[in-house]
C-alpha cells in the first residue's frame, strides 16, 4: 500500500498515522490555573526532546485546560503513567469543564511540586517538574498553522519511588510505563523488556 497524504486515500477503516508513529509515551500533565484549580490531563503526544537541557514536550489537539494553564503560569508537571494507574490516567481524560479537578475525578493524589507550582500525582512512580521554555504552533507546507500547539518544557526537578529503583536503575518491569499505540489500543511497556547493545564502530 502507497497513499499520500494530501488524497489520504489509504481504504482503511480508521487513518493509521498514528498506529505507524507507536507507540508514544503518555505525559500526564499536571497545572494549575491562575484560579487556583488543579487540571491534570494524558497526552499521547508526549516526549523528551533533549537531555542537555533537560526538554520535554507535549502537543495540544486545540486549546485545552492544560495549554491556557501552562501559558499563563509558565510551568507544568509530567507524571509516569503506569500500568497500575491506567484506569485512573483513562478517568482524567474525560472532556469537562475548565476548574474541574481531574485529581478528584479521577480518585488520585495531588502532590505539590517541590521547585514549581503545579501539581503532580502522588501515586506515580516518577514525576517531572517543567518550566515552560517554548510554544510553539507549526506550519504545514502550505503555510497554514496546524490545529495543535506544543509546549515545551525543560525538566528542574525530578521524582522517582524507590519502589522502582534497583541496582541504581529503574526497573522497567516494575515500573510498567504505559504507551498509546494507534486506535484505542494501549502497551504495557513493562512486559517485554531486553537490552541491546549500540555497535562499537
Amino acid at each position: 500500500m502507497f497513499y499520500t497524504t494530501d488524497s489520504n486515500r489509504h481504504g482503511m477503516a480508521h487513518d493509521p498515522f498514528k498506529a505507524i508513529v507507536s507507540p508514544r509515551p503518555i505525559g500526564w500533565i499536571g497545572t494549575r490555573g491562575t484560579d487556583g484549580s488543579r487540571n491534570l490531563s494524558p497526552y499521547s503526544f508526549f516526549n523528551i526532546v533533549s537531555d542537555q537541557p533537560k526538554i520535554v514536550m507535549f502537543s495540544s489537539s486545540g486549546r485545552k485546560h492544560s495549554l491556557k494553564n501552562a501559558e499563563e503560569t509558565g510551568v507544568f508537571t509530567a507524571s509516569l503513567v503506569s500500568r497500575h494507574l491506567v484506569d485512573r490516567m483513562n478517568a482524567s481524560s474525560a472532556a469537562v469543564e475548565y476548574g474541574v479537578d481531574e485529581f478528584l475525578l479521577a480518585g488520585l493524589t495531588p502532590k505539590a511540586g517541590g521547585v514549581v507550582d503545579a501539581p503532580y500525582v502522588a501515586e506515580a512512580y516518577a514525576a517531572l517538574e517543567c518550566r515552560v521554555t517554548q510554544i510553539i504552533q507549526p506550519h504545514g507546507l502550505d503555510g497554514h498553522a496546524s490545529t495543535s500547539i506544543m509546549v515545551f518544557g525543560e525538566v528542574v526537578g525530578i521524582h522517582i519511588s524507590e519502589e522502582i529503583i534497583r541496582d541504581g536503575r529503574i526497573d522497567m518491569q516494575l515500573a510498567r510505563p504505559v504507551a498509546r499505540m494507534g486506535y484505542m489500543d494501549y502497551a504495557d511497556g513493562g512486559t517485554d523488556v531486553f537490552q541491546l547493545k549500540r555497535p562499537s564502530t
